[in-house]
This record gives C-alpha cells, structure tokens and sequence, in this order.
C-alpha cells in the first residue's frame, strides 16, 4: 500500500511552531494548492491543505519560511478524530509532511513581499512548481537565478550568464543534425 504527498504551493499564513509535552516541536501550516484548470470565469481556484510538520524539520520550516512562501512538501495523508468540548466528534485529515523544498530564491521572495510579485494573493499557478524535486533535501537554500554579469550594450542579454552552457551571448550556435539526441 502507498500513502505518498506530493504538494507545491504558497503558505497561507507563517507556520505555527508549538512543543509537545515531551519537547518535539511540531509546525501546523496550510498550503494553497493552485487546481489545474480553471473555472467558468477564467480563474484559478486553489485549494488550501493543512498539514504539520514534527520535530527538527518543524523548527527549519518556521525558521525559513513566511506567508506567501513557494514551498514544496513531501509526506503522507493522515485522518484522525476525537471528541470537542462539546462532545461533538470531530474528523481530521491532514498532510503529516516528512520533507520540505524552498521553490524560490530570497531574493523573488522578498521582492514579492515588498509588493512587487502577483496581486492576487500570490496563489497564482507558477512554472516553477514543475521543478520540484522531492529528492532534494529540506534544508538547502535555493539556487539564485538571477544575472550577475555586467551590461555589455545592447548586445547582451538574459542569457549572458558565463555558467549557462546555453548561453551564446548573440552570436549563433553551430550545431549538426548528428549532435541531436533524437
């Protein structure tokens, strides 16, 4: 039997960290998960999943993440239930998360913040959500995508960048027939 998560999307509001009795951290968050159609409108609808997050990993998430972050999670999907104070039963289901990615660079995070990114909220779907990989491990900082080689006039351009092996700074590309793979 499989019970595998797989979610990329924007926190709703920072993470709850909370400590158990015992001393595990645990972080409550919810996620907006952008639906892959649209609706009679033309609209995105997302849907918006709780999920927690135990111990070492809870601390990093809340540490490194705020409202708005692109985040993508790994985990499994647990129900549980117990009674309220009213003695009503109350049903739960949630996404226990076991990993985490940063899907954004500091510096679009911050620039999002400052007002800048999507005016909608920010739950707007993202191309960069189809890069998660759920082999990379939670705590690594994203890679910067962002140029740092000087303007050389109108000849340079966004792909100027001296470590993109498909980079050709205006000039064109020689390639055969019998250099393609297909």
């Amino acid at each position: 039997m499989i019970n595998r998560v797989v979610l990329i999307g924007r926190l709703t509001r920072d993470a709850e960290l909370r400590y158990t009795s015992g001393g595990a951290a645990v972080a409550s968050f919810t996620l907006a998960v952008n639906r892959q159609f649209t609706n009679r409108n033309g609209e995105r609808e997302a849907d918006f999943i709780n999920c927690v997050m135990w111990r070492k990993s809870a601390e990093n998430f809340t540490n490194f993440t705020h409202k708005g972050s692109l985040v993508g999670i790994e985990g499994r999907i647990q129900t549980r239930n117990y009674d309220n104070a009213e003695g009503q039963r109350v049903y739960v289901t949630e996404v226990v998360a076991d990993n985490f990615s940063l899907l954004e660079s500091r510096s679009a995070d911050e620039h999002r913040q400052q007002g800048g990114g999507q005016s909608n909220g920010g739950y707007n779907n993202n191309n960069q959500a189809n890069n998660f990989d759920s082999s990379n491990a939670f705590n690594q900082a994203p890679q910067s995508t962002t140029n740092s080689a000087p303007s050389n006039g109108p000849a340079s351009s966004a792909n100027s960048n001296p470590n993109d092996p498909f980079a050709n700074n205006g000039e064109s590309i020689d390639i055969s027939d019998d250099d393609l793979p297909f």
